[in-house]
């Protein structure tokens, strides 16, 4: 089999944007909350690599609402896939191509099933179709390998060409094109792609020698002297390298550094939901939270199943003074993993300070609705049985209001 070369970070932002795609028509689901979670444990295994849980999950999904082609049976595909189980994968991905019609990434999934069963003709009719609109940036060499391996020399040559084209520091195409060129006889020309090639792997070098330098300048803390020396790993067209060195900054304490470079990478990959995550967090870090809501805003709507920009987003509409709207996305993102203690925390202060809004809005019903939620998210702590008690109180309920009032006695004993 040909090893996968697919970033994880793209494969995520793929499957979460074909999730954002139909998201919106889903209709309200009795189970939703379980649902979510499943969701969101999925998406997680599978930025993990842990295909089988990520197949476990999915699987769960699917059996509370079967009609989750692009959400829950779409990933479920890519998990199958990455274990190799390539019959069930395909047959999945058969069924979402059935209930969506025709998907860039539905394609190229395909087409690498076919090219790994030798099923060429196949493999190149599905990675032509995911080639018009490339899901991730191998498709091009997946697209040429499959000409070459169907014997079609002039087709192959192009793709392996737009391949190192698209892609430069992935040695797989320039070596396929090189064989290619020494197969029929070009060896001047399959000598000039090997040289490509270590001129390429010569650049890595200097690029990864560069980024320890920097790091090791960064720790001793002297920014004058260390960024001329970071600053050339500055490559305004090269998102990894961008944001190589807006993490370094990063990291290193040196957060207005670090704008640039991540600012250029989410320009150049707004598909990335990493790259714009990155971004907004500098801001973040950097109280500037109405520049850190733009990516995330456009962001959440893309991608609305990922837990760290839903966490984020709810943070930085908090700080903002936006409780509503930070309770929804803190809910969604607790929806998605319940076990993250942070976002616990801040949703427990959101649900109260919008029961108390709603206590002095005259709401009752809304501000017992609020608090319920705040005792369930941390049952330790008496705050939010004292207040419906003093609701229940006030509604002339004092049976009601009794008992809040020994759960808070009992909790603060």
């Amino acid at each position: 089999m040909i090893p996968p070369q697919i970033p994880r970070a793209t494969l995520l932002a793929f499957l979460a944007l074909f999730a954002a795609c139909a998201f919106a028509q889903q209709p309200a689901n009795p189970n939703a909350s379980a649902l979510q979670v499943h969701l969101g444990g999925g998406y997680e295994a599978l930025k993990q690599e842990q295909y089988e849980t990520a197949e476990k999950e999915f699987r769960a999904a699917l059996a509370i609402d079967p009609n989750l082609a692009m959400r829950a049976r779409f990933p479920l595909a890519v998990a199958l896939f990455e274990q190799h189980k390539f019959a069930d994968a395909r047959q999945e991905l058969q069924t979402v191509r059935q209930a969506t019609g025709e998907q860039s990434g539905i394609s190229y999934y395909l087409g690498r099933i076919d090219l790994d069963e030798h099923n060429y003709k196949g493999a190149i009719e599905n990675l032509t179709k995911a080639a018009s609109h490339p899901p991730f940036p191998d498709t091009a060499f997946y697209l040429g390998l499959a000409y070459v391996k169907d014997g079609s020399d002039a087709e192959a040559e192009t793709w392996l060409k737009k391949a190192i084209q698209l892609n430069p520091d992935d040695s797989r195409a320039e070596y396929e094109l090189a064989t290619l060129y020494r197969k029929a006889g070009r060896q001047e020309d399959a000598n000039q792609i090997f040289q490509q090639a270590k001129e390429a792997k010569a650049r890595s070098d200097k690029q990864s020698q560069l980024k320890f330098q920097c790091g090791q300048a960064l720790d001793r803390g002297a920014l004058a002297s260390a960024a001329p020396l970071c600053d050339q790993l500055y490559d305004p067209n090269d998102v990894d390298q961008l944001t190589s060195l807006g993490i370094l900054y990063g990291q290193h304490g040196y957060l207005e550094q670090a704008l640039k470079p991540l600012q250029r990478a989410a320009e150049l990959a707004p598909q990335s939901p990493q790259m714009q995550y990155n971004l907004a967090f500098t801001y973040f870090q950097l109280k500037r939270f109405d520049d850190a809501r733009k990516p995330l805003a456009g962001a959440i709507q893309r991608w609305p199943d990922l837990f760290p920009l839903n966490a984020l987003y709810g943070t930085v509409l908090w700080d903002l003074g936006e409780v509503p709207s930070a309770y929804d996305a803190l809910h969604h993102a607790h929806e998605l993993n319940a076990q993250d203690a942070s976002t616990t925390a801040l949703l427990y202060q959101c649900t109260l300070t919008l029961a108390s809004r709603s206590e002095s809005a005259g709401d009752h019903s809304k501000a017992l609705f609020y608090l319920q939620q705040a005792a369930e998210l941390n049952p330790k702590l008496p705050e939010p049985h004292q207040q419906m008690a003093a609701i229940y109180k006030r509604m002339g309920r004092p049976e009601q209001a009794k008992a809040e009032e020994q759960k808070a006695a009992a909790l603060l004993q």
